[in-house]
């Protein structure tokens, strides 16, 4: 929440990294209904979503429906580059033993999440990324250097249900 300058407090969206998967289960029947409820979300403002450079790389070869969810998406997306610092996360990560080097992308997206202190980062990967057992290995790499934790969800637990009461 931010207060503007009449005194109003206004939500303000939260940052989130979605990975490739997300954007591949608009298109696959299993994950399609909470995928597109996620990117509404994001076109309606409740997420700010996060584009990284490894995101679009891997979408530049995806079909061109999902290029075109893309194109449709980056009005409401911020761009991120591969930095350093994520790099090095990335490696912390690899070091700890939270995933493999065969997970070494996965890593990296959770990394630059990290690094870019994004509010969450989405995924269908429930093998390396969404998965009980890693994100607290995740978060205690964080915390070991020096970020705060990351929420890490599927676009199921962060979406909005029509029977949600606000507060």
């Amino acid at each position: 929440m931010r207060r503007e300058a009449t005194g109003k407090l206004v939500a303000v969206p939260v940052r989130a990294y979605a990975d490739t998967s997300v954007f591949g289960g608009v298109f696959d029947e299993e994950f399609a209904k909470s995928s597109k409820m996620f990117f509404q979300l994001v076109r309606d403002g409740v997420y700010r979503l996060v584009l990284a450079t490894p995101v679009r790389d891997e979408l530049t070869g995806a079909p061109a429906h999902v290029r075109k969810l893309l194109s449709e998406l980056a009005p409401h997306a911020e761009s991120l580059e591969v930095t350093e610092a994520a790099i090095d996360l990335q490696e912390a990560y690899l070091r700890a033993g939270v995933v493999t080097v065969h997970s070494r992308l996965d890593a990296l997206h959770v990394a630059l999440a990290t690094v870019a202190r994004c509010g969450l980062i989405v995924s269908w990967n429930f093998k390396h990324i969404v998965n009980f057992r890693r994100i607290p290995l995740y978060n205690g790499v964080n915390m070991a250097n020096g970020y705060g934790p990351l929420a890490i969800c599927s676009p199921l637990e962060v979406i909005e249900y029509e029977d949600d009461e606000t507060v």
